[in-house]
């Protein structure tokens, strides 16, 4: 299967479930993921930003990715998370994580540093020189700090032959137009926004990698396989439909508004590590009214 074949459709950045010591909570995990399956999702992204990546490290960062690899049994391909500010660090990540059952990796801009264009192509130059996976850049400039413009996207994507695609999360439509029009024909343009992914696709982008889909898997995935498939017109009530819930999982920052859904809906608990934290009990409760609302978790087709 080429790589284009694999993720085109609708990927999950995948909750981690934790217990309220912190713990990882194994049992939630394997319902979380047996959701999106079943749902019909193309394939899942392990330890992303949505999995709190960011609190989880060395041999728990393992145990993570092999404990997926293990429910999933073979059933999508997986992507893993591996990124960060310290090149050096993101590359022995590569060498040291076991990879066993993965097809891809996601690899974060670099954060908090605000290096230049510059070194933000010597960045990937670096990780494209090393990685053991294909790679799939992310861009999400209002979480790093700092866009990878659309100039550098296409020459990474043109000098860089192991980074594939990218996962552009800028909501800057002249930055995707500019990326559409100038890549190489084989370099994937992957939505990381989830109210926006409609239009994305019809701009050229060619799937999404979801934080919403975590909680509805089967409605989304097939908005997103209707849009691909050029039927907007069947596309546009599952895109309205989810507006008002996609908004009130990012209000209060993500992935604690997910997590409240998925635990409304009895997958996982609702805990975290710090500094992430539940959102406000007043949110939550509109969160329980916009559930109502929906008729259905699942659309039937």
């Amino acid at each position: 299967m080429s790589l284009r074949e694999m993720f085109r459709g609708t990927g999950v950045a995948i909750v981690t479930p934790f217990n309220q010591d912190g713990s990882i909570d194994w049992t939630s995990f394997e319902k979380v993921i047996n959701h999106i399956i079943d749902g019909r999702c193309e394939y899942l992204v392990v330890l992303g930003t949505t999995g709190e990546s960011v609190t989880i490290h060395g041999k728990e960062k393992q145990e993570v990715f092999s404990f997926v690899n293990k429910i999933n049994a073979g059933r999508v391909p997986l992507v893993a998370g591996i990124g960060g500010n310290d090149t050096h660090e993101v590359i022995e990540g590569f060498h040291n994580f076991d990879l066993h059952g993965y097809d891809a990796i996601l690899s974060v801009s670099p954060y908090y540093n605000k290096p230049n264009q510059e070194g933000l192509f010597q960045h990937f130059k670096a990780l494209d020189a090393a990685t053991p996976l294909p790679i799939i850049m992310y861009n999400v400039p209002s979480r790093t700090g700092m866009n990878v413009t659309g100039e550098t996207q296409v020459r990474i994507a043109n000098q860089c032959k192991n980074i594939f695609a990218t996962k552009e999360a800028s909501g800057d439509f002249a930055q995707i137009n500019y990326i559409v029009k100038n890549k190489p024909a084989d370099f994937m343009v992957i939505s990381g926004d989830d109210p926006i992914t409609l239009q994305m696709i019809a701009d050229g982008a060619e799937g999404l990698i979801s934080v919403v889909a975590n909680a509805y898997p089967k409605d989304y995935s097939e908005m997103v396989r209707l849009c691909l498939a050029g039927r907007y017109n069947e596309a546009l009530p599952i895109h309205l439909k989810y507006i008002d819930i996609i908004a009130s999982m990012f209000a209060e920052g993500s992935p604690s508004g997910v997590k409240a859904y998925l635990s409304e809906m009895g997958l996982c608990e609702n805990y975290f590590r710090l500094p992430v934290w539940p959102v406000s009990e007043k949110h939550h409760s509109k969160i329980r009214e916009l559930m109502k609302k929906v008729s259905s978790v699942f659309l039937q087709y």
